[in-house]
């Protein structure tokens, strides 16, 4: 059941940093300003009002019939249904279902696997650079031999690219002019105020089976991603090679770049450890240029929730939400109770404190955003309309009994019916452009939910008090006085203790709200890291206990 009805802050850090990281999503009271934009009109901001006020709904992690995982499987859905569905259009499915969002998305970003980009179409096209290769011969003969034959070529590319690192199509050039394309067609959907269409890709790096894998999302047209192409884990397993090349692209093109890690859940400790690719310590130079470009983490998508487990966070009733934890992406190693640690965001954000402790910089000072990870080109996130991960596993009487990742021991296997119905990011922003959108994950004013529209804000100050919470300029009196959520919260008054503005509005299409939560985390001076968590605003005639928990069940209404 998805779990629509709390809304977590979290807090890491002495008093230094305000991070909002709702993967569940709830809370109390607000009133939210947008600005409403019709198609093709000019409009005026009011004056004076500079900061972002309306918050914007989309998904930056997509895939559609071009990636090899996708398209391989059956996804037929192009680039084009999937602006379509996104803007709201009523469009049939790859099983030929129809299907719709309840409500459009405000932005959309296209990040097929980097890795093999051209292999699925040129299979679909019978691409003769493709049949001239026995091993592109073999493999189209498969994809063209029904389910059960797209499933064994899939099976054989992943153990070759994933496992023996090797990429089968090296030499065959099928990408060709497809990366240009993909931005071109991304450029022809971008319609400034009204939905913003971004280009990316993913970085699939899977060392060992183990999940390390990056999403990229640029901010620029087709102008400027045209002179880069996408960075593959076939030239580099390490994700510094990624960053040097991110770096290498704003400065060719005084364009905007970011990555964003995802499924740390499936990486078996690696994703947050503090060392480098290589098992070094961090140094402060290395930590310091993973957090410039890195300034994000994908807390929730398909593959289940990163926010935090049972073993992690044991006085947290909510901590077992849908969660993946019996063995890497690639099911063939078991995961260990010391790997927790290193793979969930709410402790790499307690993790980040002791590597800066120890060398000056916080690595792991990121925000949380939520997204899809669809592979069948549509961006359903709701439990009633939910399409699934895969073409075979889009709605049917027995997709709940399907492999998501299959592995030779029965007890690491995942089933479709562990999938989440997730997740959406929300940005606060002034207008619904590409600067925007883009500028708002950079400078972390931006949050996750699993799928629900809720509307937070966030500030953090040193001289917030309970009646500010009833100003008629709540966002402007927050940007005055205090920090919004994702910014740092510094220069502490002796003494003083930081305050926080918090409002939310419950979605209009989902489940009452139930609770507001704070989650702290810090480190003492012996270096020992700790969490606590308190419900700041509950529901009903519940009441908040002395120890900052209210104790009291969810109620039916949720």
């Amino acid at each position: 059941m998805k779990r629509n009805n709390s809304i977590r802050m979290i807090a890491m850090g002495l008093a230094s940093s305000v991070l909002l990281a709702p993967n569940s999503t709830l809370a109390f009271e607000g009133v939210v300003s947008e600005a409403t934009v019709e198609p093709g009109t000019d409009f005026s901001p009011f004056i004076d009002r500079s900061y972002p006020d309306q918050v914007l709904f989309g998904d930056l992690h997509f895939h559609t019939e071009i990636s090899f995982d996708a398209g391989l499987v059956g996804t037929s859905l192009d680039i084009h249904d999937a602006f379509r569905v996104a803007r709201g259009e009523r469009i049939i499915s790859n099983t030929g279902q129809p299907v719709q969002l309840i409500r459009p998305l405000d932005f959309l970003a296209i990040t097929e696997h980097a890795e093999m980009l051209g292999l699925a179409t040129a299979v679909r096209a019978a691409d003769p650079r493709l049949l001239a290769d026995d091993w592109g011969r073999l493999t189209y003969e498969r994809f063209n031999a029904g389910q059960e034959g797209r499933m064994a070529a899939f099976a054989d590319i992943i153990e070759i690219a994933s496992v023996e690192g090797r990429d089968p199509t090296a030499g065959l050039d099928l990408d060709g002019d497809l990366w240009n394309e993909i931005v071109e067609t991304v450029d022809q959907y971008y319609e400034p105020g009204v939905f913003t269409t971004l280009s990316g890709y993913e970085w699939t790096s899977t060392p060992q089976g183990n999940n390390l894998h990056r999403v990229v999302v640029f901010g620029d047209g087709a102008e400027r991603t045209q002179r880069t192409r996408p960075f593959t884990y076939f030239e580099s397993e390490d994700p510094e090679p990624l960053w040097d090349y991110l770096a290498a692209y704003e400065e060719l093109t005084g364009g905007s770049v970011f990555s964003v890690p995802h499924n740390g859940n499936v990486s078996n400790g690696i994703m947050f450890a503090p060392t480098k690719f290589n098992g070094s310590p961090m140094d402060a130079e290395y930590a310091a240029k993973r957090i410039r470009w890195e300034p994000m983490h994908e807390v929730t998508q398909i593959k289940g929730d990163e926010e935090t487990h049972p073993m992690l966070s044991p006085d947290d009733e909510f901590a077992d939400f849908e969660t993946w934890d019996v063995a890497n992406i690639s099911g063939t190693v078991a995961k260990t109770p010391d790997m927790l640690r290193y793979e969930y965001g709410r402790s790499a954000l307690k993790v980040g404190l002791e590597v800066q402790r120890q060398i000056g910089v916080n690595p792991f000072k990121f925000g949380f955003y939520g997204t899809t990870d669809t592979h069948t080109a549509l961006p359903t996130t709701r439990e009633e309309n939910y399409f699934g991960k895969y073409q075979h596993t889009e709605p049917s009487p027995n997709r709940h009994n399907v492999d998501v990742i299959p592995a030779d021991d029965p007890a690491l296997r995942i089933l479709t019916a562990q999938e989440s119905a997730a997740g959406l990011t929300a940005v606060w922003a002034r207008e619904n452009t590409r600067e925007e959108v883009h500028g708002a994950i950079k400078r972390k004013e931006a949050y996750a939910t699993t799928g629900s529209r809720i509307r937070v804000r966030l500030f953090g100050g040193w001289n917030f008090d309970a009646d500010d919470l009833n100003v008629p300029d709540f966002a402007a009196h927050g940007y005055r006085n205090g920090v919004p959520m994702g910014a740092d919260l510094s220069d502490a008054p002796e003494g003083t203790a930081p305050g926080f503005l918090i409002r939310a509005l419950r979605d209009p299409d989902g489940a009452n709200l139930d609770r507001v939560q704070i989650i702290k985390g810090w480190i003492d001076e012996s270096g020992e890291t700790f969490e606590r968590i308190y419900d700041v605003a509950v529901s009903g005639d519940r009441e908040i206990g002395e120890d900052g928990r209210a104790r009291e069940p969810v109620g039916s209404t949720v």
